[in-house]
């Protein structure tokens, strides 16, 4: 699932703050939904289960500062609510998929304009890499390293090498991902503006 929109960098803290006063307890009840997302996911049959979580943690992020003034009752039910719309966007996703291979392209001016871009965003990502601690910049890229079953041993074996649980690993992914998106969009738009 993409994720392209910006995230607040204070989001996580308000997330927190929304679901319990008491951090401790916010953190525990943050592993906890975490958990239940990813089994709702995984029930449903849905394709990359804790990617879908993350997306729902994306998506509320984006709006946890409105929902902590307007949303009443237990925060979790908005979350398990996000988790039912992206259920139901899944199946269409699916559906307007269809291989590529073996066809074509056009050439076409739009498709040069979407390789340039991509070539800055990669050069804006290379770029913001760098900016981070050797270790930051480790975690993340072994954070994203693989697909599927093997993407979650093998953060299972980053957190067992780093002396964390998985959720914790998540929650530090999270933090270095909004860095790096950060940093991705300043570097974005100085190019743009230098266009």
């Amino acid at each position: 699932m993409a994720r392209n929109s910006a995230i607040p960098p204070d989001s996580f803290d308000q997330i927190l703050a929304w679901l319990n006063p008491d951090r401790d307890t916010a953190g525990s009840i943050y592993v906890q939904l975490r958990f239940d997302l990813t089994r709702i996911f995984t029930w449903n049959r849905c394709p990359d289960p804790e990617g879908l979580t993350d997306e729902v943690f994306d998506r509320v992020s984006r709006k946890v500062h409105e929902l902590r003034q307007s949303f009443v009752g237990d925060p979790r039910l908005y979350f398990y609510g996000v988790a039912r719309n992206l259920i139901k966007e899944v199946p269409k996703k699916v559906k307007t998929q269809i291989s590529l291979q073996g066809t074509e392209p056009a050439s076409n001016p739009l498709h040069d304009a979407q390789e340039e871009t991509a070539t800055m965003r990669e050069e804006c990502l290379h770029f913001c890499l760098q900016k981070l601690s050797e270790e930051k910049r480790e975690l993340i890229l072994g954070y994203y390293a693989k697909e599927k079953q093997a993407k979650i041993d093998h953060r299972t074996e980053i957190a067992l090498r780093l002396g964390v649980s998985v959720e914790t690993l998540r929650v530090k992914a999270y933090r270095i991902r909004s860095i790096l998106e950060e940093c991705m969009e300043r570097c974005l738009n100085r190019v743009g503006q230098n266009k």
